[in-house]
């Protein structure tokens, strides 16, 4: 089993920036161009007798590029030019080519296979995450090994730590920004490139802080115009960087504005958490909206605010984060805010490829946050 860390590709030493007086799609040797490519879209090598699927030239052909524009592509190199890149794609798709990632491991000498360690992969945003993880490691070449953990299980990270670290991977990246998961990365002795995708604390400018941070303020300025003073945050788990800064963002948007934060619940991101967080209570909070980390538990404080006798919206609003698909069928319809997770999981690969093939991370732009606005939120009614 190899256990060297990936040296620099050849292809490392072209700029990452293409000249459009020079072309800097075929200014170099590829490595894989020494030999014929093998890899082929039904995995097959080229001398073998049912050998017709695609080749790496094929799909440069019908691109009308060069064979090392095609490969740096599936690596996720920067410096592409956009049209190019859409030419590449729409190759790829039409002659249903897939790298032969056995070929490329025992050419290059280098395994293709990514080690990713997740939580709550059942709920709607790790899960979108984990699915916008594999599709940009699918897209550069590589295989995405996905390791769901248990959260009830306190050696589950350990323990997956220890199987992965036995394994020939290019890289390991953690998807869940627990505090535990963290450590975990922190102090384990890695011998290939490592990433944890997770938010960091009390770092503003941090881009991973604002992922969950960013669009709480546009929903406390819609509760504010909506004529709410007094609300109520239920936050995640004290143990997530996300929920904690979520609940930051919450309270700072509250004070910023003039409003009041008349009481912080906890849960678990579920909707029974959500549900209990209210039911548990002896008395409700003097409050007319609710906040709730995702929407899972928005939709269980709902449940549990109906059952207290309280109207939604006319005595009291609820809006939640992430817009899960149920949320637009809900009663009633959830106010919620919209992240992109498939735009995250993207952005976390690149930053570990770029450590893999030692080269700047591809740029992915994850979309601002966006409120949509639906029937949970209301004006708050005037007594009398």
């Amino acid at each position: 089993m190899s256990t060297r860390r990936p040296t620099p590709d050849a292809e490392s030493g072209v700029p990452a920036i293409e000249s459009a007086a020079t072309d800097a799609e075929s200014a170099t040797p590829d490595t894989e161009s020494a030999t014929p490519d093998t890899e082929t879209a039904a995995g097959t090598t080229a001398s073998s007798p049912r050998a017709k699927a695609a080749t790496i030239y094929d799909v440069a052909q019908a691109a009308g590029v060069s064979h090392q524009t095609v490969s740096r592509f599936l690596k996720g190199f920067v410096g592409i030019r956009p049209e190019t890149r859409e030419k590449v794609e729409q190759a790829l798709d039409e002659l249903g080519y897939r790298p032969n990632l056995t070929a490329r491991s025992l050419k290059s000498g280098r395994s293709h296979r990514i080690g990713a360690l997740t939580h709550e992969i059942s709920q709607v945003g790790p899960g979108r995450i984990v699915e916008g993880a594999s599709a940009a490691a699918r897209e550069a070449g590589y295989v995405l090994d996905i390791i769901a953990l248990d959260a009830r299980n306190p050696r589950a990270i350990e323990e997956s730590l220890a199987i992965i670290t036995q394994h020939d991977l290019a890289g390991v990246l953690a998807l869940a920004s627990t505090d535990e998961m963290t450590h975990a990365f922190e102090t384990t002795a890695f011998r290939v490139p490592a990433y944890v995708a997770a938010e960091s604390d009390g770092v503003p400018d941090d881009p991973r802080t604002k992922l969950s941070s960013v669009g709480l303020p546009a929903v406390v300025s819609h509760l504010g115009e909506l004529g709410h003073r007094r609300l109520v945050h239920i936050a995640g788990p004290r143990t997530w960087s996300a929920s904690r800064n979520r609940m930051r963002a919450f309270e700072s948007a509250v004070e910023a504005q003039g409003l009041q934060s008349v009481a912080i619940l906890h849960g678990d991101w579920s909707a029974r958490s959500g549900y209990e967080a209210i039911t548990d209570l002896d008395e409700l909070p003097d409050a007319t909206a609710y906040v709730a980390a995702n929407d899972q538990m928005a939709l269980g404080a709902m449940l549990a605010l109906k059952e207290r006798g309280l109207r939604i919206p006319e005595d009291v609003s609820v809006v939640g984060i992430d817009d899960i698909p149920e949320a637009a069928y809900l009663d009633p319809p959830l106010t919620t805010l919209r992240n992109d997770f498939e735009a995250q999981g993207r952005a976390a690969v690149h930053q570990l490829l770029a450590r893999i093939e030692q080269t700047e991370p591809r740029v992915v732009a994850v979309p601002q946050p966006l409120l949509v606005v639906r029937r949970s939120s209301g004006p708050v009614l005037q007594a009398g």
